[in-house]
């Protein structure tokens, strides 16, 4: 394949397919992956399945267990035309489902991995979320066939029946989930080939208008394993062929895609020029690039790959980055080949790229020539709940930690990095203890620095139970004073910001799209035009009536709420379902004595002080995990998740195999995986569903505070 192909193709949006594989963990992806590769020339048909081409990193083969997501284009000819495919391998393991999302936002479709035998699990459940929420079409591919055959021994009607009730599963979780106007479209079916089904191992699949087209049956398959010569099955019917075949027919262009995408992932104005740009992938319009994943080349530095929206960019381009509010030089353009980055001389919209030279650069970052209105943010599903403090072992390495963690940061986008540079401590925060655990040894192997790290820590959030009385915060001089009163927020409210739908930030006056959303969820027009900043699942709203001075003041009230929200009084941990309101103020007359000084600490206390009389308590992290098992193993888990603090939810029972649902407190995990192993004998799986917070018992809520403030530091009273 060469580059000048590859450049060729870019240009004709008609013919790029941008997708993404996504399933749950050991389904078969980078397998899967592997198999299209090959087909496109890449990697030796001999070692496909078994090279696992995109685990590029150690850990990753050493663990068996894709980590990063990875990127690679190639050309495929489907039909006699060629296409330019550029296709994502994203992670299966919960822990690394914030790469998942990011993927998501650089595609437009994604080809669903599930197993045959296992069928639809967690999370699978969870990646089609994902990718439906970016409006990222998906198609089904069935996997490890060969295992219905060989173990489980199905007859051709069985097999059917089989895919028919995964195929049934992933149409329901669509129906719930694909956003109005998609849950019927987007449906996956056997008819018009938007299901195929086959063994990557095996390198082989099938899809109905192929079984068609080349007079292939279900009794072929079976045969072929019985006889043993499913070698033949892999040159009838070739994975990449069929796969990509479906990709083709099923999965949209850039151009149309960018049509239905756009006013959901970007809320500038659509009439505008850029806004006609982007949402018709014009290559000469304004360049509108967003990262989706950030590496460090030890030759290049920062790589920034993601998908380039509108407008070309080569070496040497000035480009704008709207976060971090700066001007940078593009040092080099490049696409992906595997591992491999092979540097073009210039890039063009609807593809996904490799950009070097966008300094201080974040996954989710808008890049452009011209300022223009950013993406929407990327949000993840989860939140980090476990933390735990990094330190150098030698201090002269403290410069090189920082340098490391920034790094990090950037490199995992949903790991929390905290550096506080005076007292040399950092903090990492993750998903689990397996997010931290792998960060920690890259940090130890790749980047070649010896740290030590603490016991996990766990992140509660600080809440309030009631509605407070309006309480008075007084500044240091006497002369001003901020009444504020704190209440809970309403869930459904909390929920749309959590999910992306209500969007955080200070709202400017003319904000329609926050007015239109609260009113939608039942607010009324007087509260709505109260509402100054939504921030970390909080809401500021400002009540007080025709104050002349308010307008000087209200960015610091709004600085000094942000602070509390981060670190609330209780144990100084993040706050959120809150909503705070200045009921009134009164202010010095001369603006001398009404500066940060003054306002800073009245309205921290004014918000503190409101809380702890609004019954302010804290929240702790629960996971909802699928456990699964042998059913013998059934009554040692329960004992297992009664030990930790855990609420069982649903228990089914399939054949010998049983299945449980159980709510955990994330500050009892620690250890989960030897604990569940050792119940199981090693048989029990068990992931993440749902990541929810709920009130910390009252009988532990002292103990936890003293632990959590003595941990920090703090003094005992507050």
């Amino acid at each position: 394949m060469a580059k000048e192909d590859i450049t060729k193709l870019m240009k004709q949006k008609d013919k790029i397919r941008n997708i993404a594989i996504a399933a749950h963990i050991d389904h078969g992806k980078t397998t899967f992956s592997d198999n299209l590769l090959a087909g496109a020339g890449m990697l030796s048909e001999k070692t496909a399945g078994k090279q696992l081409a995109l685990d590029f990193h150690e850990d990753e083969s050493s663990r068996g267990i894709t980590i990063d997501s990875a990127s690679v284009s190639m050309i495929h000819n489907v039909g006699g035309e060629d296409y330019l495919i550029n296709l994502i391998d994203t992670p299966g393991h919960v822990d690394f489902g914030g790469d998942v999302t990011r993927a998501m936002r650089a595609v437009d479709g994604c080809i669903v991995v599930c197993c045959a035998v296992e069928g639809v699990m967690p999370q699978t459940e969870t990646v089609l979320r994902q990718a439906l929420k970016e409006l990222v079409k998906p198609v089904l591919f069935i996997n490890k066939v060969d295992r219905l055959i060989k173990e489980v021994k199905l007859t051709p009607e069985g097999m059917e029946k089989k895919f028919v009730s995964i195929i049934e599963h992933v149409n329901e979780l669509i129906e719930n989930i694909a956003p109005e106007g998609y849950k019927e479209k987007w449906k996956v079916g056997v008819g018009e080939g938007s299901v195929a089904f086959g063994s990557a191992f095996h390198n082989w699949a099938l899809s109905f208008p192929y079984m068609k087209k080349h007079g292939l049956t279900f009794k072929d398959v079976i045969d072929a394993y019985e006889n043993d010569n499913y070698q033949k099955l892999a040159k009838k019917a070739p994975l990449h062929e069929v796969v990509l075949e479906m990709t083709v027919k099923h999965h949209p262009n850039p151009i149309d895609a960018q049509k239905y995408r756009i006013p959901k992932i970007w809320h500038g104005d659509i009439e505008s020029p850029e806004g006609q740009a982007i949402l018709n992938c014009d290559p000469d319009g304004e360049v509108a690039f967003v990262p989706i994943k950030i590496t460090v080349d030890k030759h290049s530095g920062e790589v920034s790959a993601g998908r380039l929206f509108s407008g070309t960019l080569k070496q040497g381009d000035e480009v704008y980055m709207a976060l971090a509010k700066q001007k940078v030089r593009v040092q080099q353009v490049s696409v992906y080949k595997g591992a491999q980055r092979v540097v073009v001389d210039e890039v063009s919209a609807g593809n996904i790229v490799g950009i070097v030279g966008l300094k201080n650069v974040f996954a989710g970052e808008t890049v452009s020539k011209n300022p223009i209105e950013p993406f929407e943010a990327i949000t993840h599903l989860f939140e980090p709940v476990v933390t735990k403090s990094i330190e150098v072992k030698k201090a002269a390495d403290l410069p090189k930690l920082v340098e490391i963690l920034k790094q990090v940061g950037k490199e995992d986008p949903s790991i929390k990095i905290e550096i506080n540079e005076q007292t040399g401590e950092s903090l990492m925060s993750g998903m689990g203890e397996l997010h931290l655990e792998i960060i920690e040894n890259r940090i130890k192997t790749e980047k070649g620095l010896d740290v030590k790290t603490s016991a996990p820590i766990i992140v509660y959030r600080e809440t309030v139970g009631k509605e407070s009385p309006s309480i008075e915060g007084r500044s240091p001089n006497k002369h001003n004073s901020f009444f504020i009163q704190v209440e809970p927020l309403e869930e459904n409210i909390y929920q749309a910001i959590k999910s992306g739908e209500l969007r955080e930030g200070r709202v400017k006056k003319k904000s329609t799209e926050v007015a239109e959303k609260l009113s939608e969820l039942g607010w009324d027009g007087n509260t709505i035009r109260n509402v100054r900043d939504v921030f970390q699942g909080n809401i500021f709203l400002d009540q007080t009536r025709g104050e002349v001075h308010i307008g000087e003041v209200i960015e610091m009230i709004l600085d000094s709420f942000e602070m509390v929200m981060k670190s609330g009084p209780l144990a100084r941990e993040p706050c959120m379902k809150m909503k705070v309101s200045l009921m009134d103020i009164k202010l010095h007359e001369d603006a001398i004595h009404r500066g940060p000084a003054q306002v800073y600490p009245a309205v921290r206390e004014g918000i503190t002080e409101a809380m702890k009389s609004g019954s302010a308590s804290l929240l702790e992290p629960l996971q909802i995990h699928v456990i699964e098992m042998p059913d013998k193993f059934l009554g040692a888990i329960t004992k297992l998740v009664g030990g930790k603090r855990g609420q069982m939810i649903d228990v089914k029972q399939e054949g010998s195999n049983a299945e449980m649902k159980a709510k955990i407190p994330v500050a009892e995990m620690m250890g989960w995986s030897n604990d569940l192993r050792s119940a199981t004998e090693g048989r029990g799986t068990s992931s993440i569903l749902e990541q929810e917070f709920e009130k910390v018992p009252m009988s532990l809520l002292d103990e936890v505070i003293k632990k959590i403030r003595s941990r920090k530091g703090l003094s005992e009273n507050q």
